[in-house]
């Protein structure tokens, strides 16, 4: 995902959520809907989260330090979990909160065009922003289902709009039902259970949401297609005749590190291994981009290597239990 990208989706979410969370406000002061008051809440939940992620992305950006070598792109991620936190507490708790209270106190909507117009007015305003992060996610999704995408996405940004511009969806059609219900029927009942639903939908995106980022957090490796092209682009047949193991680490979404064994032919000079792992590095550079820090360790390919893997202890000849694996 380019970070251009995420930022658009993000802007575009973070300006239709303000407006909306003003217009839900001013419908709950004139009507005493409490739909619109978590509805309300809920808005101003996600534009907090926005504001969030684009301090996140901007964080992310600076420079490596001595304390930090590998820079802090995993701001984003952790940015990215602060949301999810948000969005269940602020949001989907004090929803059911509210639906709990009005089920229990009911008490008739006045004034009632002003929620359903500002429902009306939110709903156009959340498809805006959700075909501006569908636009943008199709840009780099490929062939993936939308639950793929969500699952296997290195940069947080554009899941996590796309989720909580999905759950605005619902939930204010949620709200409308609860509002057109209670008036119908004239008991405010209804919208205390739209409001209770609505808490219930925010708190199931919000643990999806936790579960990705925690996932991202903890460290992924690259996706099944960059691993392939790595592998590929380490082999060149001569010098580096194979790939005796690997692994591949997110330091940020757009930022891999990349950790190898290769086998060398036993007739090299140190001079040819040198080259040699060289042009290994910039061949990976150059098919797989994001792959920034590299560090490959030559070896003489043996059977017994290969099946201890990348455990030093178990590797005859490898690195003791001090010492680093790659």
């Amino acid at each position: 995902m380019s970070a251009s990208g995420g930022t658009r989706a993000i802007v575009a979410a973070l300006s239709a959520n303000l407006a909306i969370a003003a217009a839900k406000f001013v419908a709950f002061a004139f009507s005493g809907s409490s739909s619109m008051l978590a509805e309300g809440v809920h808005s101003l939940a996600d534009s907090g989260n926005q504001a969030l992620l684009l301090v996140g992305g901007k964080k992310a950006k600076r420079e490596a330090t001595p304390q930090h070598p590998f820079g802090y792109g995993r701001e984003r991620f952790i940015y990215a979990f602060l949301v999810s936190i948000v969005l269940f507490s602020v949001g989907g708790m004090f929803a059911i909160y509210e639906g709990y209270e009005k089920i229990k106190h009911p008490h008739e909507l006045e004034h009632w065009y002003w929620p359903v117009g500002v429902l009306v007015f939110a709903i156009l305003a959340e498809g805006f922003s959700f075909r501006t992060a569908v636009k943008e996610s199709n840009e780099t999704r490929g062939h993936l289902s939308w639950a793929e995408f969500i699952r296997r996405a290195k940069a947080p940004e554009l899941p996590v709009v796309l989720l909580e511009d999905f759950g605005a969806l619902i939930g204010l059609v949620l709200a409308l039902g609860g509002v057109g219900l209670a008036l119908a029927t004239g008991n405010g009942v209804w919208d205390g259970i739209g409001t209770l639903c609505i808490g219930v939908l925010l708190i199931l995106i919000a643990l999806v949401l936790a579960a990705e980022t925690k996932s991202l957090l903890l460290g992924e490796s690259a996706n099944p297609e960059a691993l392939g092209k790595i592998e590929t682009a380490l082999v060149d047949g001569e010098q580096v005749t194979r790939v005796i193991h690997m692994r591949t680490l997110h330091l940020g979404p757009e930022e891999l590190l990349v950790a190898a064994k290769i086998g060398v032919r036993p007739s090299s000079t140190a001079a040819q291994i040198t080259e040699a792992i060289d042009a290994a590095e910039s061949r990976i550079r150059t098919a797989v981009p994001i792959a920034r820090v590299i560090y490959l360790e030559p070896d003489i390919y043996t059977t017994a290597e290969a099946e201890a893997g990348p455990n030093p202890q178990a590797t005859p000849g490898g690195p003791g239990p001090d010492q680093p694996e790659h």
